[in-house]
């Protein structure tokens, strides 16, 4: 993408460089701690991910969101590594067939657990949500995008009015995917404007999951 720490495209890089990044934040921030990366994928050294916990834990002011496919290494460690009040622990979960994800992530000792159901690539199933604290869905965008459907969508926002999760859902992925071809936020202008539109039934569901401690 011509940025130098992605000169090397997919094979994994770690840059001990960008820790102390967060100590130079005045004001308390919610981080995306790896969205073009994965920090328990097999490569990441043990010793790093402890260096970077240690950093999240250090700056408790900032909320920390780590996402991960690779649940099955997240729950391998997951003793080892100190799990403050600010970091919320994820894993992607596309459909039915990643479900396991979900059980392994309730294994661990996070305080905040999410669910990242987006790209929704199909039905779910019947998820495990005693112990999930928000659940966000959405649809997939970008060239070659694969349609997300309303039925997929609507079952997962059932399970978590039944369980009172907070329900996040941030995109049909393009207009063409959206039910509702006149849905106000499919336009660039709309202030909740989102790829494709986010309405579902009229309602702009952005629901998030209660903080359990102060900043």
């Amino acid at each position: 993408m011509g940025i130098e720490k992605y000169k090397d495209g997919f094979k994994i890089r770690i840059h001990p460089e960008a820790l102390n990044t967060p100590y130079s934040w005045k004001k308390p921030k919610v981080v995306f701690v790896n969205s073009m990366s994965d920090l328990f994928h097999d490569e990441v050294p043990l010793e790093f991910i402890k260096a970077v916990f240690a950093v999240m834990n250090d700056t408790p002011q900032h909320i920390y969101q780590v996402l991960t496919k690779r649940s099955d290494r997240l729950l391998k460690i997951a003793q080892e590594l100190n799990w403050t009040s600010n970091i919320w622990m994820g894993v992607s979960v596309e459909n039915q067939k990643y479900i396991d994800r979900v059980i392994e992530l309730l294994q661990t000792p996070a305080k905040t657990k999410f669910l990242s159901i987006e790209p929704l690539l199909g039905p779910t199933g019947n998820i495990p949500l005693t112990g999930i604290d928000w659940v966000i869905v959405g649809g997939e965008s970008g060239h070659g995008a694969r349609p997300i459907q309303y039925r997929w969508i609507e079952a997962v926002r059932i399970q978590c009015e039944n369980h009172s999760v907070p329900f996040f859902f941030k995109q049909w992925g393009k207009p063409k995917f959206n039910v509702n071809q006149d849905d106000p936020t499919i336009s660039k202008e709309h202030p909740k404007h989102a790829k494709g539109g986010c309405e579902l039934d009229g309602i702009i569901y952005r629901n998030m999951p209660k903080l359990n401690y102060l900043i």
